[in-house]
């Protein structure tokens, strides 16, 4: 025979439950109220991954790192590398308008990765590239790495076109 628990127990039980979880979210909800503050004594890393081409995406790209660069939490305590491949290749591709940019950056400290199987794949050759670029075996290979080191993986979306 089943034991039913008299009504006045149950709201009793599901009010001590509420409040279990809502004092459970508290913490939760508070901490979105304010900006995640940076530890002084951690060295950050982010790897920013550019699988497409084109200027819309290149120039999303190349903002999102200055903006990691220039803030102030982690100013001076980043490391970022900029990988490319597939149609992601275009950002390293000579004459292409972001070589001022490019250059910039690797000034900064960035490392500017390229995909060596995006090249063989897809029959370009090397020279096509910006000399200052360095080849990594694999893209999917440095994501791994980068990210078994701690690092954080951001892949910035290609801004929607205005006819979209």
């Amino acid at each position: 025979m089943k034991r039913i628990l008299p009504r006045t127990k149950l709201s009793t039980l599901a009010g001590i439950v509420g409040a279990a979880l809502a004092f459970s979210a508290g913490p939760a909800l508070a901490a979105t109220s304010t900006p995640a503050p940076a530890n002084p004594h951690h060295e950050y890393g982010a790897i920013f991954h550019l699988d497409s081409g084109g200027d819309h995406a290149i120039k999303k790209t190349l903002n999102n790192i200055e903006n990691l660069l220039n803030d102030p939490r982690v100013k001076g305590h980043i490391q970022v590398e900029l990988l490319a491949n597939s149609n992601g290749f275009d950002v390293y591709v000579k004459n292409n308008g972001f070589k001022k940019k490019l250059e910039h950056l690797k000034k900064e400290g960035v490392i500017l990765a390229q995909c060596s199987n995006t090249l063989r794949e897809k029959h370009i050759d090397r020279k096509h590239l910006y000399s200052f670029i360095t080849m990594v075996p694999s893209g999917v290979g440095e994501i791994t790495l980068r990210e078994s080191q701690g690092w954080a993986y951001i892949h910035p979306a290609p801004p929607k076109s205005a006819g979209m």
